[in-house]
């Protein structure tokens, strides 16, 4: 125990978070086994023993901020744990149409009451565009405004959304532009709730797999969906959407990216938040649409996820009255890590928010880039 600990400590010398410390990014330890757990399990034993109580942290977004800025994670993440992780990835296609079901039912199928607590009327559970406001409803409905302007839309569209989550796009897509949506999922709450959400407006929302699409679309959006296609299919979906996509068509891909190519998620995220989930490089990308896409824009705002994930938060533990009987206390630290821990790592810039246009061959006389 006292060499373990020994050794944490050395590792967070350069981070300037102290164990039992007094400012707010300190770590208070309550329980000693702690220090084995880390070294043994990396940042999977980390987030666990948070969420069992074993230590905590007022300002745990800056914690992680401050360890990421020192590159902590590169030293706890070689371990076993970690090394069967990426081993799983290479041998198995963790993301078949039978493996992507597991995300939808362990996350998305939580319950609707207890996403729309948190999220803006428009249910975005991706990154708001907080430029010139503080407001997350506003930047969330500057966000949705964004993607159909850079999709240059008109009343006589049809346009797919893939993904469409509680439906919030395809409602303002309607409601603002005129065009008809259809929207794919295969998250039964999700489906149910935008059923609901969009009735009444030309919009169609199906469960389906993207690999089962069929039609021809003027405009195809993924937005906050391809985190969970993983590396092996990024090539497949590029083609189905290039199948699916109308000639003259325009594809705008919206993901959260890495700065580096990996295979997996981050152990604690894939086990508790996301199963089976990844974050795709640059390298990836452009891999899987080679020959396939013209790139038009590349827009990167992933600074304004912070801002994202904190009013996400504030939200969250606002309504928590509400909640707790059903989740219980753990489920409580298991959302505050996720949500403040991604918030420390978009501040350091350890991930960013990509949007992507793309077209079949290329806009005559060019594409002029929205902002």
């Amino acid at each position: 125990m006292d060499r373990a600990k020994t050794v944490i400590e050395k590792m967070l010398a350069g981070t300037d978070v102290r164990i039992n410390g007094d400012r707010p990014w300190d770590i208070k330890v309550h329980d000693e086994r702690l220090y084995d757990r880390i070294l043994a399990k990396g940042t999977l034993g980390l987030g666990e023993s948070y969420m069992d109580g074993w230590w905590d942290c007022e300002k745990l977004d800056e914690m992680i901020y401050r360890m990421l800025k020192a590159r902590l994670r590169d030293a706890v993440s070689k371990n076993f744990t970690n090394a069967m992780h990426v081993m799983r990835s290479k041998i198995l296609n963790l993301q078949t149409e039978q493996r992507s079901k597991k995300v939808a039912r362990e996350h998305y199928d939580l319950g609707n009451d207890l996403y729309m607590a948190f999220l803006d009327p428009y249910n975005q559970y991706t990154c708001g565009y907080f430029k010139n406001t503080d407001d997350l409803n506003t930047a969330q409905e500057q966000k949705l405004d964004l993607i159909c302007k850079k999709l240059k839309l008109k009343p006589s569209d049809k346009v797919l959304d893939i993904g469409c989550g509680w439906g919030g796009f395809a409602k303002w897509a309607a409601e603002h532009y005129g065009v008809h949506v259809t929207g794919i999922s295969i998250s039964d709450e999700q489906i149910a709730y935008a059923k609901k959400f969009t009735a009444g407006l030309p919009v169609d929302i199906v469960k389906m797999d993207y690999r089962n699409l069929t039609g021809t679309y003027d405009k195809i959006l993924i937005c906050g969906m391809i985190e969970h296609v993983g590396y092996k299919n990024y090539g497949t979906i590029m083609k189905v959407v290039k199948e699916h996509l109308a000639k003259d068509g325009l594809f705008l891909l919206h993901t959260i990216g890495r700065n580096d190519s990996a295979t997996i998620a981050e152990p604690w995220t894939e086990k508790y938040i996301f199963p089976n989930s990844m974050l795709p490089s640059a390298e990836q990308i452009t891999e899987a649409m080679n020959g396939v896409f013209v790139m038009e824009d590349w827009h990167n705002f992933g600074q304004y996820y912070e801002q994202t994930l904190l009013a996400w938060w504030k939200n969250f533990d606002a309504s928590w009255s509400v909640f707790k009987d059903e989740y219980g206390d753990r489920f409580y630290r298991m959302f505050r890590y996720y949500l403040l821990s991604c918030a420390g790592a978009f501040r350091v810039r350890d991930m960013q928010l990509w949007q992507i246009v793309l077209s079949k061959q290329g806009i005559e006389g060019g594409y002029e880039s929205v902002r």
